[in-house]
């Protein structure tokens, strides 16, 4: 008896194991895109308003944003061109960097006179992926090029070294203030190769350990050798 209940055990068992492997699916896939920031969940926001950095991600240092901010906002008042940076934790399924800094860039400014001046930089720190949107008014000063060029390699450089968002986006915003300045492009960060060539010559150091070692060894097969040849000479005599 005790036999067959213990059978009709493990069939329920093995009855309710497609169960939870479904439960347990569902629950990925319903909170795979909950993990996602989606363009409703930033705050509204219109031209002209102080609201400079968006750290969603939460990767900024409260001094560092309060740094940028306070220079995109000088920036605003003695330019009137207004650059936003916006950090977020994993992007909608589908969406890539570009095409959901569009969409926040449109939401946000929806006429061609209210993204005149703007410039949103948006970056994603699970992809550390990032996009770039300028206004037709500010693409005399920051070209397309330079601003590609602050979002794939100002940008960039500082989190290939280790996930270092807040010197990454403290470049990329210095670049840009430096550039709608009207004053020359910096340019991107020099990255210096550390690769080291080995040599193929020993060292001083070697060589002179080397040499050590090899009179130790010549000294011990002397003290060895010396006392047994005297030994058979003395008995030959």
């Amino acid at each position: 008896m005790r036999q067959i209940f213990n059978q009709i055990c493990q069939w329920r068992s093995w009855l309710l194991m497609p169960f939870a492997a479904l439960w347990l699916l569902g629950g990925l896939v319903v909170a795979g895109p909950a993990l996602a920031t989606a363009v409703y969940e930033l705050p509204p926001l219109r031209s002209g308003e102080p609201t400079w950095v968006v750290d969603k991600a939460e990767v900024l240092s409260r001094l560092n944003e309060g740094s940028i901010s306070s220079k995109l906002e000088k920036l605003q008042q003695e330019t009137g061109y207004e650059v936003r940076l916006v950090t977020i934790h994993r992007l909608d399924y589908g969406d890539t960097a570009k095409t959901y800094t569009d969409k926040v860039f449109e939401t946000w400014f929806p006429t061609e006179d209210a993204q005149a001046n703007q410039v949103l930089l948006i970056l994603d720190n699970v992809t550390n992926d990032a996009g770039i949107r300028t206004g037709a008014g500010v693409k005399s000063l920051l070209t397309d090029e330079i601003a590609e060029s602050v979002v794939s390699e100002t940008l960039q450089v500082p989190l290939r070294q280790g996930d270092k968002y807040n010197q990454a986006l403290l470049d990329a915003s210095d670049r840009l203030v430096t550039v709608l300045s009207g004053q020359p492009d910096p340019g991107p960060p020099v990255v210096t190769s550390t690769i080291q060539v080995e040599g193929t010559f020993k060292s001083a150091e070697e060589t002179d350990t080397v040499n050590s070692a090899v009179i130790v060894v010549v000294l011990l097969v002397l003290a060895t050798a010396i006392p047994m040849v005297t030994w058979w000479w003395y008995q030959s005599q």
